[in-house]
């Protein structure tokens, strides 16, 4: 949510994604972890050490969640037919098929008072025919419905919030066949209800959540709300990539939601905007009005190889390596994938087209080795022969996106 329209508030928000149960013993069994990487080099470079030190270890987020939020776009103005309408967009687009399976109903959602019970209520005039009804129109479409809570006395947007209410909003939620949940005592409540709980906290990294939050959640905020701007987008890049080495299976860092397609910067930059977010395995959350993209914001959002980068079973953070240039605008982010691949993304933040190059070593590959590379951007092999340095120019606030593999066992994604 922006940042502007926020109140103080007592305690984080945490998003929840309510998921089939299983046994604690059987979470434990499927606690990921993240496999040794190959090289010194590469262990050096893609630092996971402060890996899984807080893991919640529930066995859930192997990969970061996909899906759409409302807020980006529509703020407030939401109702239970854009909510309905959003899904079949999804689904019509194939871009559910994609994994785009989270439908977020962000704040503005509810009643602004609760009911004679003191329980939550829908808004009757935007949502009534009540969020039960929409979670099953989710659910009869494969999708997930999620819902936006406050650890506070009231919502950013003032409407009631759960501090003191954690039991009887977890139950009315649980009843709901909610999966998704903006709201830490929240956690326990939930628990309670019988159903295993994906949570994704958010208190806009105002206190290092990457140092705690695993023991809390499965992915956590670490920086402000993104806005539509090229200077929102870069700064919350970096502010995420600090985290890298905390990151993996079943804990993600969060730089907030993506805003590929609402207007507020060029193709290129949006495609830069994609690129990063994947290769820092953030949650792939959309922002924009998906039932009326454009064909350019579609080609982006449904890049199913960069989607592959962000949902690859390694689970490492890819991170900046290098930049060069003035204030080091052409800048090298890379991060190790399954089958002994690499993803690298030359990144253009220079205010002309620039020639981007770097030496293999320099990413934490065998400078001596041939490699195949394929270009994410445009769906073809480029050579199956680079040894040593790699490098090409690259247009203004542009990103090329590459997966490097061994020449002897060439893996295509």
């Amino acid at each position: 949510m922006e940042a502007a329209a926020r109140l103080p508030l007592p305690l984080p928000l945490l998003i929840v994604s309510a998921l089939l149960l299983r046994s604690p013993a059987a979470a434990a069994a499927a606690s990921p972890r993240i496999q040794p990487l190959a090289t010194a080099a590469l262990r050096r470079l893609y630092d996971t050490s402060n890996y899984g030190r807080l893991q919640l270890n529930n066995g859930l987020a192997l990969t970061p969640q996909m899906g759409w939020n409302s807020w980006n776009f529509f703020a407030c103005n939401i109702n239970e037919t854009v909510i309905r309408e959003t899904a079949d967009a999804l689904v019509s687009t194939g871009l559910a098929a994609l994994g785009y399976n989270f439908v977020n109903i962000d704040d503005c959602w509810s009643y602004v008072k609760r009911g004679k019970q003191d329980q939550l209520l829908p808004d009757p005039k935007t949502f009534p025919s009540g969020i039960k009804a929409l979670a099953d129109y989710m659910h009869g479409k494969g999708l997930k419905l999620g819902i936006y809570s406050d650890a506070g006395k009231f919502t950013c947007q003032v409407r009631p919030g759960s501090l003191d209410h954690e039991n009887d909003d977890a139950a009315i939620f649980a009843s709901w066949g909610i999966d998704y949940l903006k709201y830490p005592p929240m956690r326990d409540a939930l628990n309670s209800t019988g159903r295993q709980i994906f949570y994704s906290l958010c208190e806009w990294g105002q206190d290092d959540p990457a140092l705690w939050a695993g023991k809390v959640c499965n992915s956590w905020r670490t920086t402000d709300d993104i806005t539509d701007t090229w200077k929102s987008m870069t700064d919350i890049a970096d502010k995420n990539n600090k985290w890298a080495s905390y990151a993996g299976p079943g804990g993600w860092n969060d730089p907030d939601m993506l805003e590929v397609g609402n207007g507020g910067m060029t193709l290129a930059e949006y495609r830069s905007h994609f690129s990063i977010w994947a290769l820092m395995k953030a949650p792939l959350l959309i922002g924009c009005d998906v039932r009326n993209m454009t064909s350019e914001t579609m080609e982006i959002l449904s890049n199913k190889e960069v989607i592959q980068v962000n949902q690859d079973p390694l689970g490492v953070q890819g991170r900046k390596i290098l930049g060069e240039g003035k204030s080091g605008c052409r800048e090298v982010w890379a991060g190790p994938l399954s089958g002994n691949r690499l993803v690298v993304a030359l990144w253009n933040r220079c205010s002309e087209t620039s020639n981007i190059t770097m030496k293999l070593p320099a990413v934490g590959l065998d400078g001596s080795a041939a490699y195949s590379v394929r270009d994410l951007w445009k769906h073809e092999t480029l050579s199956e022969n680079v040894v040593g340095t790699f490098g090409t120019q690259v247009d203004v606030h542009d990103t090329k996106m590459y997966i490097f593999s061994p020449a002897t066992s060439v893996a295509s994604i």
